[in-house]
């Protein structure tokens, strides 16, 4: 059972503890209820706040109810998802070869729950401003119930770009992407109303050096995009393996030549299983409820997408939206890892005092809830701006500005947040106590959670080697994103004076490759700091830049200056 099914015995304060009843040994007092339920939008004023700044609160009563699904039912089926793991059968009891992952029904209640509610689709079916931030709250709040199910629901949403590139392909997929219908049953995509997608491009030898594949695909009559392919090979990881379909990456002739992407559907179209054979399910110390697997391909039919050896150049918006969604995953953590330790803190009295009226407490809370939100502050600034480029009547400048800005604003929140998470949810568990590590409680499964994202989808180094790839390719990426940053100018003279000493960080490019974790940190700091400045609450902005940028602030959290109005921001991260 998890923690919000926990008796709702409050602290007794200064009064008397009444005597245990015959046969008990003492009476529970100052112990805090569990948070059952609470309303995941209507209860954050933080996320309320960022969704009406960038124009997403159109889809607030929406929003609304799935954050009251959040709160109870799919709360408790994310346990339940996670305590029963996926299992794979090869075979079925007649010897028939069928490659089978079964779920259990909590499971499939969040991939229900959250397809109906758009999370895979809401951006590609309302093209309206503030989509793709009202679409990133759904999965804001999703992963808090379970992240491990918003695996193969960010990799269907951001399949819609690179499947768009074949249009052939694409009139017959992309409607039942974007269908706000789940489907899991075990049949041929041509038997459904709703799919999803999948991703397997690493192998074994190469990882994130995708170049390294030895997965091979040759053409079964003609060659070219649109055109049918028969692939031989493996990939190390191949997530949600129960997709109705998956793109891949395969050479068609010489390294040289370069990859070309591919989508491989789980049924042939002659209606027989495909040559994809699961080795096994990985055993991941976190993200359970998620099936990972190692695959074989066998003669697996597939379609080519886009042009024959430029595989990459495909797939790669796939993988920047992917990696957004890390950003938001990671983001989403953070704030059920708070939204415990505030929640708990404000029931607990210690020497003699209730913890949230201890002053140490009080600066370490008010840190992490700071954190918490700068995390959330440039997630929404990126939909934004996804939000922006999709837009028709976007004047040709600033969509030139938004879509540099873009470019390396995704690595660096990727690498950042994704990395904050970790030691961020190990200090929500020490607010909590010894109870924060009983699996009783969500925060072990947050924390098994958070590295997570810091490694799929490219790991930390590969984020700081994209940011200086797209630097040193078109030099004016780094110029918008200065430009970003400077829009916070003439607030704060610590800013000012961080962002003039930044400049700096370019002018030996030639160690800059050696030095590029300091200077992606750096620039992620810049960038919290001014979204702060220019949208935020003017005390989580006054916090974030007079604890982060002069060099005040601590490694730990709790390092807070004393001019810092730590109250209201707790306050305002408590979940009402």
């Amino acid at each position: 059972m998890s923690d919000i099914t926990q008796p709702k015995v409050k602290s007794s304060g200064s009064a008397a503890v009444k005597k245990p009843s015959s046969g008990e040994t003492h009476v529970v007092f100052n112990q805090p209820t569990g948070l059952d339920p609470f309303n995941a939008y209507d209860g954050d004023q933080a996320l309320q706040h960022w969704v009406k700044t960038f124009q997403g609160d159109w889809h607030k009563d929406a929003m609304s109810y799935y954050g009251e699904r959040v709160g109870s039912d799919l709360f408790e089926a994310g346990f339940t998802a996670n305590k029963y793991k996926p299992e794979f059968k090869s075979h079925s009891r007649f010897g028939e070869r069928i490659d089978q992952v079964d779920f259990h029904s909590a499971y499939h209640l969040l991939m229900e729950t959250a397809i109906e509610a758009g999370h895979h689709s809401l951006p590609w079916t309302q093209k309206k401003m503030g989509a793709h931030v009202a679409r990133a709250a759904i999965e804001y709040m999703h992963s808090q119930a379970d992240p491990g199910s918003g695996c193969p629901l960010t990799m269907t949403f951001a399949s819609v770009p690179a499947i768009a590139h074949q249009t052939n392909i694409a009139e017959h997929w992309l409607s039942k992407i974007t269908a706000n219908i789940y489907d899991p049953r075990n049949v041929p995509f041509y038997e459904k109303k709703g799919l999803t997608i999948g991703m397997a491009m690493t192998e074994k030898q190469g990882g994130s050096d995708v170049r390294a594949n030895t997965t091979v695909a040759t053409a079964i009559a003609q060659s070219g995009p649109g055109e049918t392919y028969e692939l031989v090979g493996h990939k190390w990881f191949c997530s949600a393996p129960m997709c109705d379909g998956f793109l891949v990456l395969a050479y068609t002739g010489s390294k040289e030549q370069g990859l070309s992407c591919f989508l491989l559907p789980r049924w042939r179209p002659d209606g027989n299983k495909n040559q994809m054979y699961i080795q096994r399910i990985k055993d991941k110390m976190g993200n359970i409820s998620n099936a990972s697997s190692e695959v074989e391909y066998r003669g697996a039919f597939a379609w080519m997408i886009g042009e024959e050896g430029r595989g990459v150049r495909t797939i790669i918006e796939m993988v920047s939206m992917t990696r957004f969604d890390c950003m938001v995953g990671s983001s989403s953590i953070m704030r059920q890892a708070l939204a415990q330790a505030v929640h708990h803190t404000s029931g607990r009295a210690v020497f003699g005092k209730n913890l949230h009226d201890q002053p140490l407490m009080q600066n370490v809370l008010a840190d992490l809830a700071i954190e918490s939100e700068a995390a959330l502050a440039i997630s929404m600034r990126i939909a934004h701006s996804l939000d922006v480029l999709q837009q028709d009547n976007v004047p040709a400048d600033v969509a030139e500005q938004e879509s540099k800005f873009s470019r390396v604003a995704t690595a660096i929140g990727k690498y950042w947040i994704c990395k904050r998470a970790a030691q961020f949810t190990y200090e929500c568990m020490e607010c909590i106590g010894g109870v924060g590590v009983v699996e009783d409680n969500i925060l072990p499964r947050l924390y098994r959670e958070s590295p997570i994202n810091a490694i799929w989808e490219g790991s930390g180094n590969v984020q700081c080697l994209d940011v200086l790839r797209a630097m040193q390719k078109d030099p004016t990426v780094l110029d918008a994103f200065m430009n970003e940053l400077k829009k916070g100018l003439g607030t704060y003279p610590v800013f000012d004076q961080y962002l003039q000493t930044l400049s700096l960080e370019f002018k030996d490019p030639d160690s800059i490759e050696f030095r590029a974790r300091s200077v992606v940190e750096k620039l992620a700091l810049a960038w919290q700091a001014s979204t702060l400045i220019q949208f935020g609450d003017k005390s989580v902005a006054f916090g974030y830049v007079h604890s982060r940028l002069n060099h005040y602030g601590g490694y730990y959290y709790g390092t807070l200056p004393k001019e810092v109005d730590v109250k209201f921001i707790i306050e305002r991260a408590r979940t009402k």
